[in-house]
């Protein structure tokens, strides 16, 4: 019966509007925090709408999100399309299947290697000093000065050209 009386009297000082109890920062150490801001209604207008309301003495929000913009689907309907006219035009489709298959096993593969190394608890800690002291060296090497910044660039146009094939 104790405990019935205490838990509504709980219940109470939970549920009650701030002004018929006794403030927050008198019954705690916590300080004394708005339930809402001074403004409680924010309104976002953008391709997508997001509206917010609600009121000081109510701590209900009702949240109501709409778009407009119909054109994502249209998108989507020529990617698929695209995508379906690239497949249609590939001659050797089992070796397609092969390759992104051999590719996602490769991916998993590597993924549990990793996982595996990152469990040997000195290795993670060893490669991180290894990629920032190779992140100082190519800074130092490629970025620092303007003359190297500039060779950096005719490496990385030099490669282009290799991999497009106009060299």
């Amino acid at each position: 019966m104790a405990t019935s009386s205490s838990s509504s009297s709980m219940a109470h000082a939970i549920f009650a509007s701030p002004s018929s109890t006794t403030p927050f920062h008198s019954r705690s150490s916590l300080p004394n925090l708005p339930l809402l801001p001074p403004s409680a209604t924010c309104l976002f207008k953008a391709s997508s709408k997001l509206q917010i309301s609600g009121s000081r003495k109510s701590v209900s929000y009702r949240i109501k999100a709409s778009s407009e913009d119909s054109s994502e689907t249209s998108e989507v309907g020529e990617v698929f399309s695209g995508l379906k006219e690239k497949w249609d035009a590939i001659e050797n489709k089992p070796m397609v299947v092969i390759y992104g298959g051999g590719a996602a096993l490769g991916l998993w593969l590597s993924a549990t290697v990793v996982d595996a190394i990152n469990g040997v608890p000195v290795i993670p800690k060893f490669l991180e000093l290894v990629g920032l002291g190779y992140t100082g060296w190519f800074i130092y090497r490629y970025l620092l000065f303007k003359s190297t910044r500039k060779e950096l660039a005719d490496d990385i146009e030099a490669l282009k050209k290799k991999i497009i094939g106009s060299e």
